[in-house]
């Protein structure tokens, strides 16, 4: 298994390292501060790094939830299990038919 990762992240080196060098012309970036002029590649990597932090940060309020959820089922389960132990540990008793 780790030889397919390893194999993965170098294909996605291989792959940004080709990108870089085809993709080596400035251009200009502007934005609210002030502009400056970076290698398309470098300007590629940042839209893509800061389009990755945006997407954590819009899905981080769901896993939190999601996290809770599931440590509020792990509680009530625990609870279950405990109740069907004790109730498990009970004598049966005979009772009379109901008529």
């Amino acid at each position: 298994m780790w030889i397919l990762k390893l194999l993965v992240i170098l294909c996605v080196v291989l792959l940004g390292a080709g990108l870089a060098t085809l993709n080596g012309v400035a251009v200009r970036l502007d934005y609210y501060f002030g502009i400056v002029a970076l290698p398309l590649s470098v300007t590629l990597v940042g839209a893509l790094v800061v389009g990755a932090l945006l997407g954590v940060v819009a899905s981080l309020g769901m896993t939190l939830e999601a996290r809770r959820e599931n440590g509020r089922l792990r509680r009530k389960v625990r609870l279950i299990e405990r109740e069907l132990g004790t109730l498990r540990s009970l004598p049966l008793q005979d009772r009379p038919p109901h008529v």
